[in-house]
């Protein structure tokens, strides 16, 4: 089974329905202008060097700038970009792994310093995360039981006696025998263990899924029914989902909406249906026009011309217009912001602003 054929094995979401409109209507998550910064301290030769007139910096990775989002409640949002765009940093902020640097994250409109302590530990429960590699997420020496179970004993969901229960539950609902729970990681399949991951984080009766990149490592032919999972479990539970991916045809058929990202900042960000058929940003139509399906299939693909920038040093103006084809004066010293293009479609291009990319 190709890759366009795994994801075509998924129904495709109905983003225009009014019962979706509906559902999405509250946001759960709010990001605004949150940029998440990396700072490498001097170390004691770079110091000494700098009292001799080296002038050494501290060195700063800008993996997120100024990014502002929301996430209805019921949606599932998917978030694109190349390798280094700084999605999955920007998943882990929303997830609460990495504080932001700069900029402000609500979850049911509220920071976590307006939260009492009941709040906050609710908020930390009700948003998990789903890693790329479950292989190296799962703890190897650890079976399955303690894996699925460990939190919700912590934290008060279910004791020590009810346990075993609890995990049976978990796995039958991601469609593992609950027999499989003495086991250990290493004892199961690339698509078990992705399942593993899925119970892992339903077991604390989650709302919201940061899902990174979760079923990249897997052959295609166990994506689709991981996907169908996913899709199963949104409407069983009423989940919310952060789908981060660089794959667009997986992202095209699981998600409502779709953001685009390059080099930590937010480029496009539209109803799933509306950027696959009208992309705005140069960005957005590069990636798109390499998307594989079975009408392409004999096409010869034009990658995008250069390499990412570093995010130690980003351009200045327009991070993309190094490899834009559109780039004029504007793109290389004015940031372009995001521009409303239509309900719900957003685009950060001086192509949508008056007087263009001149000078």
């Amino acid at each position: 089974m190709s890759r366009s054929d795994a994801a075509n094995a998924i129904p495709e979401r109905d983003a225009g329905s009014p019962a979706l409109r509906a559902l999405t209507a509250a946001p759960i998550v709010q990001l605004e202008a949150v940029s998440k910064r990396f700072v490498k301290p001097l170390d004691a030769a770079a110091r000494i060097a700098n009292w001799l007139g080296a002038g050494q910096r501290e060195q700063v990775v800008h993996a997120v700038d100024e990014v502002s989002l929301e996430v209805g409640e019921g949606e599932v949002v998917g978030l694109v970009g190349e390798s280094g765009c700084g999605k999955s940093t920007l998943g882990r902020v929303v997830a609460g792994i990495h504080p932001p640097s700069a900029g402000r994250f609500r979850y049911r409109g509220k920071t976590f310093e307006e939260m009492n302590a009941a709040e906050r530990r609710q908020a930390t429960l009700e948003v998990q995360m789903i890693f790329q590699d479950p292989m190296s997420s799962l703890n190897p020496r650890l079976r399955v039981r303690d894996i699925v179970g460990e939190a919700p004993v912590y934290h008060g969901l279910a004791s020590k006696a009810e346990m075993g229960g609890h995990v049976a539950e978990v796995l039958e609902r991601v469609g593992l025998d609950p027999v499989f729970m003495q086991r250990y990681p290493h004892q199961f399949s690339g698509g078990q263990r992705a399942r593993i991951g899925i119970a892992r984080a339903l077991a604390v009766n989650p709302r919201f899924l940061v899902c990174d990149e979760s079923v990249a490592a897997l052959d295609v032919s166990i994506q689709a029914q991981v996907l169908n999972l996913f899709t199963k479990l949104r409407e069983q539970l009423k989940l919310t989902y952060l789908f981060i991916s660089h794959d667009l045809s997986v992202v095209r058929h699981l998600s409502d909406r779709v953001v685009i990202m390059y080099l930590g900042r937010m480029v496009e960000s539209a109803p799933a249906r509306v950027l696959f058929s009208q992309p705005n940003h140069p960005y957005s139509r590069a990636l798109l026009a390499n998307v594989s399906s079975l009408a392409s299939r004999h096409m010869r693909f034009a990658p995008l011309s250069g390499e990412i920038p570093s995010p130690l040093n980003p351009p200045s103006g327009c991070h993309f217009h190094p490899r834009c084809l559109h780039a004029g004066p504007r793109c290389r010293v004015e940031r372009p912001v995001l521009t409303e293009l239509g309900s719900g479609h957003l685009s950060a291009c001086h192509l949508n602003s008056p007087g263009g990319v001149g000078g």
